[in-house]
């Protein structure tokens, strides 16, 4: 199969919502959200994007993303703010959704309710106890598309893929990566949990060098105004052009695709952040009714 380019290279964040309270940024994969011992100083982090868009505001981070991990994330502008939406995430009110390319074909829908040990930092957990026992994870899951490729991987003598939505119940650490290789479809790209093999394939075939998990849909009740959002994100250029070649169009939220709720700029609500994809203005949101 020819190697098509890959094109999430240096891509930036994105604002996708923002009023008075709280707004949204699409995070672009291989992003650190804050400054961290892992990476040498000066290397680029969400945060410092945001304090060079919003000089003199405290941002508060609401929850984490991993670095390899891209799409959602919220952050507050008060204290008082970040504190009602963390209560939510800690209560599990908040629905989160994901994406991802796993080896194999899953099953068609499965919950895997399997208990994660924490794992253990030895340098921002240095003073914590390292062998916690393992706590409750639970992730619900559906597959969406499947493929097979005519490329031999080990004794295969084909490759086969599935393009797979996730919603974690809980919130461990590196959950979803931990779970999908738990029932032996560990995800694409995952250099820790996954398997060097098929990654090495989407490198060499695809020149996709990224962890395809992408945290695509937040819904939550904004703390102030009570009204139920659903804030989206897109998949990046280069992992939509990914997707469509393995055949995949229409089954995912693309900035093009009919997936991702669309308003046009002219309409959106005080408040919200139009983007300026090639189709013109939009919100890269929608808020729901109870």
């Amino acid at each position: 199969m020819q190697q098509a380019p890959f094109s999430d290279i240096d891509l930036q964040p994105r604002l996708i919502y923002e009023d008075d309270w709280l707004f949204a940024v699409d995070k672009p994969a291989g992003l650190l959200v804050h400054p961290s011992w892992i990476a040498p100083a000066r290397t680029p982090n969400l945060v410092s994007w945001l304090k060079q868009r919003y000089p003199g505001e405290t941002i508060h981070t609401v929850h984490r993303l991993d670095r390899a991990t891209s799409g959602v994330m919220l952050f507050a502008r008060d204290k008082a703010v970040a504190q009602a939406l963390q209560l939510q995430f800690s209560e599990r009110r908040i629905e989160k959704t994901y994406l991802c390319v796993t080896r194999g074909w899953t099953p068609d829908a499965d919950v895997i309710d399997y208990a994660l040990k924490p794992i253990h930092d030895r340098i921002a957990d240095a003073h914590s106890e390292p062998d916690k026992p393992a706590q409750d994870a639970v992730t619900a899951y559906r597959r969406l598309g499947t493929v097979e490729l005519p490329i031999a991987v080990g004794r295969y003598p084909r490759a086969r893929y599935s393009l797979v939505e996730v919603r974690p119940k809980t919130g461990r650490k590196h959950q979803i990566r931990r779970h999908m290789k738990h029932i032996f479809h560990p995800l694409v790209g995952d250099t820790n949990y996954g398997e060097g093999r098929h990654n090495r394939l989407f490198r060499e075939h695809f020149g996709c060098h990224r962890l395809l998990l992408m945290a695509t849909c937040l819904e939550f009740e904004h703390p102030v105004q009570g009204e139920r959002m659903r804030l989206e994100a897109p998949v990046s250029p280069g992992v939509d052009q990914l997707f469509r070649q393995l055949g995949w169009s229409g089954l995912y939220p693309a900035v093009n695709g009919p997936n991702l709720a669309r308003i046009p700029a002219s309409a959106c609500p005080a408040g919200s952040a139009p983007g300026t994809p090639a189709t013109g203005q939009y919100c890269a949101y929608t808020v729901t009714a109870d």
